[in-house]
């Protein structure tokens, strides 16, 4: 292959052309999703921009630090949730915004009110941007059910969401999306400011050699976890142990068992009898997009998809990754009983 030919492809898939053909596929949309989503993109990009940014222009100081010229500086998380609101208020398709930085649900006030309600994670793993470890953005998409916007329009089950993804700000920044046929991946070409298509119709591999868990909290854990913890290391059949990777957050965790296999897993314990994820914002959305990548979600009790939340920051716990890998899992599960508690 020529590669000084290659450096200046021009057949290049945008995230913007990948959905204008998506959509093309239906005849009755007006246009409004895309809409939508390139918002999402552009707030993506802000967001991906200011992290690179944040060691240099101090953005990541305490919220009310001033800086040399006095001005006050914001707290990164808070810059990226303001980002995020602006720009799908200002879409003007959505109705109802529900942000990990907010306590309650913003509501859309017509004319800028639209038919779809957002659910996001403005920047997750926010603790770890001192230290360089990838941090990201995680979004989930509802239609409103009735005419008019209540909150139960946000309290339905993830398998009922129209699309969901994340984006990650690391070494690259990648943006990785489903609509419900299956699961694309875009790169961020800063030379052109483009989401370009990198990684098409992503596949979970069927059973993975990672495990993922915070093994801080094993004294804490269920019988069931301990049990398939212990089953990674010491495998009673003879396979190669599992490799342990935990980054400690969310969005590069996902991202690595998504494309290398495993299982990442935040079971509830102790100190957290419900879990530490969120369903509606980091929950469901990861959930979706393994699901569309052929992978399972489970929460020590059911398909994580099909919970209903009753209220906005509900949280649970999870397990997600690798089908044959998830299988074991419920298998433990339903041999032990949900909530056998370790001693």
């Amino acid at each position: 292959m020529d590669h000084a030919a290659d450096a200046h492809r021009t057949d290049l898939m945008t995230i913007t052309r990948f959905v204008l053909n998506e959509q093309s596929k239906y005849p009755e949309s007006k246009g409004d999703f895309t809409i939508l989503l390139n918002n999402i993109v552009l707030g993506c990009k802000f967001v991906c921009s200011a992290v690179n940014k944040a060691g240099l222009a101090k953005l990541i100081g305490l919220a009310g630090e001033t800086n040399v010229q006095g001005e006050e500086q914001k707290k990164l998380d808070v810059l990226s949730n303001e980002v995020f609101v602006k720009a799908l208020i200002s879409s003007g398709r959505t109705c109802i915004l529900v942000s990990e930085e907010d306590e309650e649900a913003t509501f859309v006030s017509p004319p800028m009110r639209g038919k779809y309600c957002v659910v996001f994670d403005p920047l997750d793993g926010s603790s770890n941007i001192d230290c360089g470890v990838s941090i990201g953005t995680i979004f989930g998409i509802y239609t409103m059910k009735g005419s008019d916007p209540t909150i139960e329009d946000v309290l339905q089950p993830g398998k009922d969401m129209l699309a969901a993804g994340y984006c990650m700000y690391g070494s690259s920044c990648m943006l990785v999306l489903s609509t419900g046929n299956g699961v694309n991946g875009f790169t961020l070409d800063p030379s052109l400011g483009e989401f370009i298509l990198t990684h098409s119709d992503i596949k979970i591999p069927k059973k993975g050699k990672i495990y993922s868990v915070n093994e801080g909290n094993a004294k804490n854990w269920d019988v069931s976890t301990a049990k398939y913890v212990d089953n990674c290391k010491y495998p009673k059949d003879g396979s190669l142990p599992k490799s342990l990777r935990y980054v400690g957050s969310m969005v590069a965790d996902v991202h690595r068992t998504l494309l290398y296999g495993g299982v990442f897993l935040y079971p509830a314990d102790k100190k957290s009898p419900n879990g530490k994820l969120r369903v509606l914002y980091e929950v469901f959305p990861m959930s979706f997009l393994m699901e569309q990548a052929g992978g399972q979600a489970f929460t020590g009790k059911q398909r994580a998809l099909e919970l209903v939340p009753k209220k906005i920051h509900e949280r649970s716990p999870i397990f997600l990754g690798s089908y044959d890998d998830i299988e074991e899992i419920k298998e433990i599960y339903a041999a032990e009983g949900n909530n056998a508690m370790c001693p």
